[in-house]
C-alpha cells in the first residue's frame, strides 16, 4: 500500500498573505492561519486551544488570491506536509520547520463573495487548484521564529 500526505484545515489567518518572488519570477505566497478547539481541563472546565500552521500557495494562485487573503478571514485549505531543516549559524544547532503547500483554497467568510469572482483561466477564486513548483524552480525557505507568531 502507498502512503498519503494530505492536511486539511479551517482557521483564520492570522496575518495578511505575504507574496514574494523566486530569482525566477516563480510567486510564493505565505501566512500563518489559526484552527481552535475545545478541551475539556481537569478541573471538568472547558479551554481553548488554537494551534497555528504556516501555510504557502505557490505559482499564479498565490497572486490571484493574494488580495483576498487578509488577517482574519476564514478560509479552508487542502495540502501537504513539507519539513525542511537548517543549520542555524547563530547557534550552530539543527532547526526545522514544517508547512502546508496548499493545493487548493476555499474562502469561506463574509469577504466569500469575492470567491465567485473568475481568474484570467477561468477558474473560481473560492475553489482554485494551486500549482507545484516548475522543474529546476527553488524556493528559498525562511525560519520560523517566535515574530510570524500574530500575538
Amino acid at each position: 500500500m502507498g502512503s498519503v500526505n494530505k492536511v486539511i484545515l479551517v482557521g483564520n489567518l492570522g496575518r495578511d498573505a505575504e507574496l514574494k518572488f523566486t530569482p525566477n519570477g516563480f510567486p510564493i505566497s505565505s501566512f500563518s492561519l489559526a484552527t481552535s478547539e475545545r478541551r475539556k481541563v481537569k478541573d471538568e472546565t472547558w479551554q481553548d486551544h488554537t494551534e497555528w500552521h504556516r501555510i504557502r500557495v505557490l505559482g499564479k494562485t498565490a497572486e490571484s488570491l493574494q488580495d483576498y487573503l487578509k488577517k482574519g478571514k476564514q478560509i479552508y485549505v487542502e495540502g501537504r506536509l513539507q519539513s525542511n531543516s537548517w543549520d542555524d549559524k547563530e547557534t550552530g544547532h539543527k532547526r526545522y520547520m514544517t508547512e502546508v503547500i496548499a493545493d487548493r483554497i476555499q474562502l469561506l467568510s463574509s469577504g466569500a463573495a469575492a470567491a465567485t469572482t473568475r481568474a484570467d483561466d477561468g477558474a473560481a477564486l473560492g475553489d482554485y487548484p494551486a500549482e507545484a513548483l516548475p522543474v529546476g524552480e527553488e524556493m528559498t525557505t525562511t525560519p520560523f521564529d517566535d515574530q510570524d507568531i500574530p500575538f
